[in-house]
């Protein structure tokens, strides 16, 4: 179980925060409302690019994601996941964007795990909404075609599905949207997080606990990344609320009386239920 805990993880952060690497520029209707020259716009871009590479660096290869996989022999279960009836539910920009990302996960864990008709659930699922975020050529038959072609060899599997979000982010690059990017990241983040904590909560486990507490600094870097993007008011509770979970893992990890245990995280683990809610249940 805290392998299974350790791909979820790993798995949502090597899919959304690839994706993050590349993140440069800001769409219209994620903007704050007031106005943002050139040369602003492009300071706010340098800084995004280290930051998301920063966080990009910190990630394992797929080479122990499969290796978790193979050892531990582990199932795949679809009650973790978002459900992919709710995808014609998100109708605004904001909830396209993070749901994206939510459904990323999701797409990369059935893959790895050869479930090739919820693969394609969840593959339509992000074809719907990036098509809705006008990317959906990273997002199409081909690309389940290839992933098909190649289902024998979950490293390539897990290539295909990081190399169309790349191409997400270069076609999001291209017409000036960087915010969309970060919040793509974020459902991703906020999805491998949630997972991870409703494991720990129903298989009590140091260990668990232990690989929860670890992504900490992923999520830090993250906060600084949505911070950068100059995101609207609407969009502000996802950066508010993921600095509020950073908040209370600080706590955690100052406590000297540390026990890795779920009851630790328990708060941590309410504050992004509640996230969760807000980005998967918004209609």
């Amino acid at each position: 179980m805290r392998s299974y805990l350790n791909v979820i993880l790993i798995l949502a952060l090597l899919l959304g925060l690839s994706f993050c690497k590349n993140a440069e520029k800001q769409e219209d209707t994620l903007h704050t409302e007031e106005t943002v020259d050139s040369a602003k716009v492009a300071i706010a871009v340098e800084k995004t690019k280290k930051t998301a590479e920063h966080v990009f660096n910190s990630l394992p290869d797929r080479g122990e994601i499969l290796k978790l996989v193979s050892e531990n022999k582990l199932e795949y279960d679809t009650q973790i996941l978002n459900e992919p009836g709710n995808v014609k539910k998100y109708n605004t920009e904001l909830y396209i964007a993070l749901n994206l990302g939510v459904y990323g996960s999701d797409l990369s864990v059935a893959g790895v795990f050869d479930q090739t008709q919820e693969s394609i659930l969840f593959l339509k699922c992000v074809n719907s909404l990036s098509q809705k975020l006008g990317v959906n050529k990273a997002f199409d038959q081909s690309m389940f075609d290839r992933m098909e072609a190649q289902r024998d060899n979950k490293d390539s599997t897990l290539q295909i599905i990081t190399m169309a979000f790349r191409q997400c982010d270069e076609i999001l690059k291209q017409n000036n949207r960087p915010a969309t990017s970060a919040l793509i990241i974020a459902g991703v983040w906020v999805e491998g997080f949630y997972t991870s904590c409703q494991i720990a909560k129903n298989t009590p486990s140091e260990g668990i606990v232990k690989a929860i507490i670890r992504h900490k600094e992923t999520l830090d870097n993250i906060i600084v990344l949505l911070g950068q993007s100059n995101l609207n008011k609407e969009s502000q509770f996802v950066l508010n609320d993921m600095t509020t979970i950073s908040g209370i893992m600080s706590d955690v990890i100052s406590d000297k009386d540390l026990k890795y245990v779920y009851e630790t995280i328990a708060p941590a683990d309410e504050a992004v239920s509640r996230l969760r809610s807000k980005i998967t249940s918004s209609f």
